[in-house]
Order: C-alpha cells, then structure tokens, then sequence
C-alpha cells in the first residue's frame, strides 16, 4: 500500500465581516441641518425664569391700565353728583319753599341729563341711573310736601290743646310730631346713601365695561396677528419644499 501524504491546512483561518455601508453625503448633510435646526429653535425659546417674568410685567402692565381706567372714569363728568346734591337738599328743606326749591332742581337735573344722553352715548346707562334716582327725588320731594302739612296741622292742633289745658293730649301730640320728624330724618338720610352706592356702582359698571371692550380689541388683535403669522409660515414652508423629481422612464429599442 502506498503511502498517502495528507497535507492540512496551514495558518490560520481569518473570517471578514461584511463592510457596513456608510451613509451617503447628502444624508448626513439633512441631518445636521437638522440637528442645527432643533438646537436653534431650543436656544430660542426662554426658559422658565424668563416666562414667569414676562408674565409678571404683563400682569403688571394689565392692572396699571385698570387702575388708569378707574383715575379715567372718576375724572370724566359724575352724572350721579345731580341725585345727591337734589337729595341733600331735600335732606335740609324745612318748608314748603324749600321743598319746592329741591323739587324743581331735580327737575331741571332730569332734563339736562336727558339732553345730554344723545350726546354721550357711551355714558347712556350711567346717565339713565341719575336720571332715575332725580325721578325718585322728585316723587320723594311730593311726600315731603304732604308730611309737612300733616306736621303744620298737628302743631295747630297741639297749640290748641295747650290753650285749652289739655297738657296731657298736647303732650301726645308733641310726641308723635317728633317721632314723625325725626323718622324722616332718618329715612332722607337713607336716600343719600342710595344715591351714593348706586353712584358708586356706576362709575364701576362703567369701569368694568370700558375694561372689556380694551380686552376685546386687545385678543382680536391677538388672534389676527396669531392667524397671519400662521398663514405667513404656511407659505414660506410650502415655497421651501421642492417638488419631488418625476421618475425616469427609460425606454430601449
């Protein structure tokens, strides 16, 4: 039998991965576009401090312009000073003179301020109240005029009684004028009050009001510009974007 060499394999056996395909040059370029892109749009938005102070100047701005809306609205005509001063002197008349004297300052007050709402159409409500707090002083005044008589014949009828020796039913009179009096006092006094809150109140209503009409203008400004940036950044984003290149067709004989 002959003899057979089996030669092995020599060395080492050596066992290559497959390359890795590197990204092409356009791609890498799209991504750090991209990346630069974040980055920028992260550098410009503020941070949380920067936020909270804004919003602090914004709060700020909003209650200075109410507190020189409030200034605004105390400054301009009180059309409700007419119903207080008609009230006042109500309050001090004594006679029927002086009742009449209240009643027929009323009276004018009504029909300036009935003037004057066709021309102040933005004070019409505030003009409408003191005109309907002088209607009141007017019907008021009338009911002055009657306790007054009523009180002229009961003090006729205490001295009377007086005269005749009656002290004890003079004396019961004399009470009951004084009670009626000082009731009213009481009640007239009330009306100033009114007249004062429902002032009051007015100049507030017509604060609050001219508050919001400036709120109104403000966000529709605010939603317009919203809507226009939106539009502009629609446009400019469908003019930057290319139109994809149509496939070539080859066609061969």
């Amino acid at each position: 039998m002959s003899g057979m060499g089996i030669s092995g394999v020599g060395g080492s056996t050596y066992y290559q991965s497959p390359a890795v395909p590197q990204q092409s040059v356009p791609a890498q370029q799209e991504q750090e576009s991209l990346a630069e892109a974040l980055k920028r749009e992260q550098d410009g938005q503020p941070d949380l401090a920067e936020m909270m102070k804004e919003a602090q100047e914004k709060a700020a701005e909003v209650a200075k312009q109410r507190d020189d809306l409030l200034k605004k609205t105390k400054s301009s005509r009180r059309y409700g000073d007419a119903a207080i001063i008609a009230y006042s002197k109500l309050a001090r008349a004594r006679s029927l003179g002086d009742v009449d004297a209240a009643s027929g300052y009323a009276r004018r007050q009504i029909a300036q301020l009935r003037a004057a709402k066709g021309s102040d159409s933005d004070n019409a409500d505030r003009i409408q109240a003191a005109i309907n707090q002088l209607q009141k002083a007017v019907n008021r005044a009338g009911r002055k005029k009657r306790e007054i008589s009523q009180e002229k014949l009961t003090a006729r009828r205490q001295a009377k009684l007086e005269k005749e020796k009656r002290t004890r039913e003079a004396k019961r009179l004399r009470q009951q004028l004084k009670n009626k009096q000082t009731m009213r006092m009481i009640r007239e006094s009330g009306y100033l009050r009114e007249a004062d809150i429902d002032n009051q109140m007015q100049d507030h209503i017509a604060a609050t009001k001219q508050e919001m009409r400036q709120q109104m203008e403000q966000l529709t400004e605010s939603t317009q510009s919203a809507v226009d940036a939106a539009v502009q950044q629609y446009a400019a984003a469908a003019a930057s974007t290319e139109p994809a290149p149509a496939p070539e067709i080859s066609v061969e004989a």
